[in-house]
């Protein structure tokens, strides 16, 4: 029993050997992390700056700064590794560089899938700030890329979608050269006088300041006739783009001017 118990003692006094003597090199990785955190984050603003001064793309700048920044304190975590001695690890780590680095194992498949999509729209550029898009049923103004999702503000609410669902799926964009398309559709009575509505249509856009007609055509057309005979005049106009909530805001304004027309010239609307 007593040898028992000096084994254990023996073991235990091997441990806090260990211990002590494996303390500076956490304490110095821990270190190094945080320095890493600390220059990765004031290089990615620099170069953040930097980009945005020198690029039209404030899109793809923003997005370079963030993977510079990633870059760096993967660096960071690397050099943590070998101080600690799991050289092997970090090895590992090296070996796996490359696309492969990115989808490690299937529990990290869809991190390293978002994050490749998120390089692909970087660099595609299907969309930017301020753009009003479309896509899996989410509908509303561009904020952020990120490096796994794209955030878009919809009616107050900022909604992420990740950056792979933004590839594969139909992907709408409303806006063409800083410009905004809107549409809406009114119902005439069947019998109205439809060129006379289609005249004072077009002349309400005409006269609305928001609405833009160089090199983009600005329409009001039948397109189909409803149930009991009710027409369907679909109209279709070009704003310059702006935040969400001023396009609806202007959208709204355009409709209520075409309705108070149509009804002021004798048009029964449906």
């Amino acid at each position: 029993m007593e040898d028992f118990v000096q084994d254990v003692f023996k073991h235990l006094e091997n441990y806090y050997y260990s211990i002590v003597d494996l303390t500076p090199k956490f304490v110095l990785a821990i270190l190094v992390v945080l320095i890493s955190w600390f220059i990765a984050t004031r290089v990615g603003i620099f170069a953040g700056n930097r980009l945005k001064m020198k690029m039209h793309d404030r899109l793809l700048a923003v997005f370079i700064a963030r993977l510079i920044k990633s870059v760096l304190i993967i660096i960071g975590i690397l050099f943590m590794f070998r101080i600690i001695g799991l050289d092997g690890v970090a090895q590992s780590m090296l070996a796996g560089a490359g696309i492969s680095a990115f989808v490690i194992g299937f529990a990290l498949k869809d991190i390293g899938e978002n994050f490749l999509a998120g390089i692909l729209l970087a660099f595609k550029r299907p969309f930017n700030i301020g753009d009003i898009i479309e896509s899996n049923g989410v509908k509303g103004e561009v904020i952020n890329l990120n490096l796994r999702d794209t955030e878009v503000k919809s009616d107050s609410k900022i909604i992420y979608i990740p950056n792979a669902l933004l590839i594969k799926n139909t992907l709408i964009n409303y806006n063409s050269e800083g410009f905004l398309l809107q549409t809406f559709t009114v119902g005439l009575e069947y019998g109205s006088d439809y060129q006379r509505a289609i005249e004072l249509v077009k002349e309400v856009l005409h006269n609305n300041e928001d609405v833009t007609d160089k090199d983009y055509e600005n329409a009001a057309v039948i397109t189909d006739v409803a149930a009991a005979g009710v027409i369907q005049l679909n109209i279709r106009y070009w704003v310059k783009t702006g935040p969400y909530g001023k396009n609806s805001e202007c959208r709204s304004k355009i409709i209520g001017e075409v309705l108070n027309t149509l009804k002021e010239n004798g048009f029964v609307l449906k």
